[in-house]
């Protein structure tokens, strides 16, 4: 009985060492797995988040989460701390100085020598033979169409956060995909990446040919609010956390505001109209100088004595669009401006939006509603004028520009102005293109219509610089049914040989949407109503 028992004895006194071996390596590990987490020369770093692929709306890919590796290095175990150093320098791009200061000093056993390192970079350090070293699973962002999309897509940070675009704003989307596996963990934006290429390539033409400090573009559906291609340029290279000479990550057509000109006028015209202050058959005299009060407004080109309604928005008088708005005086305009969003910033999942400048209501008087009516005076950015133009032309409605693919064909909301005026603009916009200004944006069988904008430049004191022009054109197609509006913008282009030297919109601007609007009516969908080319036959 006494063996039994020293025998059980034994096995409890293995059995507790045993148990006390186990939670001592537990402990072990968990200082191990504490100190990989917590110490800034370290593995410091919060884990990466999986994220969704982000597609345009036919499935293109945007973006991806690519598997990398984070590499760590424990220096108690190199022989020659220096070597090392200079050694995973050379084959992960890593600072050589960095890194011996770290082996050297460390004052913890982890030491981060480089993130989100390729299986091709892996490979080299794998081959260096040192020991103490570590790899850690991480994720890096990859953007197969580069610089295109750049802008809007957006990027993220090093530990896979979105910081700017998209990748920012739908954020929330992005995650909720990738952890439920949602659309195949996909977020299927609005973005048509056939018409992105076609905007971008046309603007990065044009901008080089007219020597141009900036260009910019916009394509969106009048009825759905979906924006199916936005271009800012210069741009960048997202694949690459930092930026060539002469990039930008701005994206001047969310984050900018500016004053446009011209193509204001469209407002101008729809808030007359809409308040039956304005026939299109009134002649209005158009004078050499203008005065309103102390100030004398001037024409950008010498026009006739008299024009009518339709041929002031044609010609771009600025005497004649001051005549009309003044009628409605300032108070009716600010809440018409308002009552169209330009007065706020744009809703959108760009988290990029700038908010419009204008005049204190103390400061708006006759002068400030002259300006304001042919577009100086107020700043908005790119993508809300586009939005407030388009509800001008969809009929009349309220649209929210949206970044995520919609499934119905007609989004529109409440009516902002009557559906004849909505009617009166599209053959406005369309005269301007046949008998105006747009000409050079017009495309057999598409009915465009548009509107031109030249604008002065303010410059860092407030004063227009001289002779330095913004340029842009708003356009919708086809004009009798719209479906789509392209907007483009130029900043402070110059004249050519081919344009006579002229940097004014319709010889800038316009072509440009044109163009655009030639190449990508066909992927869209859009019928071409022109007549069947007929090929003469010989007789027999």
């Amino acid at each position: 009985m006494r063996e039994v028992s020293s025998s059980y004895q034994r096995r409890i006194v293995i059995g507790a060492g045993l148990c006390v071996l186990a939670f001592a390596l537990v402990g072990i590990r968990l200082i191990h797995v504490s100190l990989l987490k917590s110490w800034d020369s370290g593995r410091a770093h919060a884990p990466v988040v999986a994220r969704a692929d982000l597609t345009d709306r036919n499935g293109e890919l945007l973006a991806r989460d690519l598997p990398v590796k984070d590499l760590y290095a424990r220096p108690q175990y190199f022989n020659d701390k220096a070597q090392a150093a200079r050694s995973l320098a050379q084959a992960t791009g890593a600072s050589a100085q960095r890194l011996t200061g770290a082996f050297e000093k460390a004052i913890h056993p982890y030491v981060l020598v480089a993130r989100r390192i390729t299986p091709d970079t892996e490979a080299k350090v794998m081959h260096l033979g040192l020991p103490g070293l570590e790899f850690e699973p991480s994720a890096r962002r990859y953007y197969p169409d580069g610089r295109t999309a750049a802008q809007v897509t957006g990027i993220t940070d090093l530990d896979n956060n979105g910081i700017s675009g998209l990748e920012l704003g739908l954020q929330p989307e992005i995650r909720a995909a990738a952890a439920h596996g949602y659309n195949r963990g996909q977020v299927v934006t609005s973005i048509d990446m056939r018409v992105q290429y076609i905007l971008a390539h046309e603007l990065e033409q044009a901008r080089q040919t007219f020597t141009a400090k900036a260009a910019g573009g916009i394509v969106m559906d009048v009825n759905t609010g979906e924006v199916l291609a936005m271009v800012s340029l210069p741009d960048f290279d997202p694949n690459q956390r930092g930026l060539d000479p002469g990039d930008s990550r701005r994206n001047i057509m969310a984050q900018d505001v500016y004053e446009l000109g011209s193509v204001f006028k469209i407002f101008t015209f729809t808030m007359a109209l809409d308040d039956h202050t304005l026939g299109l058959d009134e002649v209005f005299p158009i004078n050499r100088d203008y005065k309103v009060g102390g100030h004398t407004i001037h024409e950008a080109e010498r026009l006739p004595a008299t024009l009518s309604a339709r041929d002031i928005l044609a010609q771009s008088s600025n005497i004649g669009t001051a005549q009309i708005v003044l009628r409605s005086g300032a108070q009716v305009q600010r809440a018409f401006l308002g009552h169209m969003g330009l007065l706020s910033p744009i809703e959108s999942k760009l988290p990029e939006t700038a908010r419009p400048l204008y005049p204190a209501v103390k400061n708006w008087g006759q002068i400030e509603t002259a300006n304001i009516g042919f577009g100086q005076g107020i700043a908005v950015s790119p993508l809300s004028f586009v939005t407030a133009a388009a509800e001008v032309v969809n009929g009349g409605r309220a649209i929210t520009p949206t970044f995520l693919k919609q499934d119905s064909r007609d989004r529109r909301g409440a009516q902002l102005i009557s559906r004849e005026t909505s009617l009166k603009m599209r053959d406005l916009l369309r005269y301007v293109v046949t008998n105006g200004s747009g000409k050079r944006a017009d495309v057999e069988g598409y009915d465009v219509g548009g509107k031109t904008g030249s604008a002065q430049v303010p410059g860092p004191g407030g004063r227009y610089i001289p002779r330095a022009l913004r340029t842009s054109f708003f356009a919708v197609f086809p004009a009798n049914k719209p479906r789509y509006a392209v907007f483009v913008l130029l900043d402070q282009p110059h004249g050519t040989k081919q344009t006579a030297g002229f940097a004014l919109a319709g010889w800038t601007a316009a072509p440009i949407a044109g163009r655009v609007i030639q190449r990508i009516a066909p992927l869209l969908g859009v019928p071409d109503n022109a007549p069947p080319t007929r090929i003469a036959r010989e007789a027999p």
